[in-house]
């Protein structure tokens, strides 16, 4: 019988650096893939990905960002809600 050959996983750290390297384009693909043991048609897929998610890096960095205290207070003040509610139900029940 002849063995089925499992499905190399990567992490993401070895694509980020396969990629990194094959977007400097001091290399081909087929150089890079046969250095790192990986198909060039994956290390192409890798810079594309790259590419296209590079922009997203940075969506999100500005504006303001929410300070601890006002989730603090936020959540005191549903302690303190929760307790009157609390209070209410213990006089209206009769306990």
């Amino acid at each position: 019988m002849s063995e089925v050959k499992k499905r190399k996983v990567h992490s993401a750290e070895f694509k980020a650096k396969v990629g990194m390297e094959a977007l400097k384009g001091v290399k081909t693909l087929n150089e890079i893939g046969q250095q790192y043991g990986v198909h060039p048609v994956v290390v192409g897929q890798w810079k594309k990905e790259i590419v296209e998610r590079a922009a997203t890096l940075f969506e999100g960095k500005r504006g303001p960002k929410p300070t601890p205290q006002a989730d603090e207070e936020c959540l005191y003040a549903e302690i303190g809600r929760l307790k009157m509610e609390l209070d209410w139900l213990k006089k209206k029940s009769g306990l």
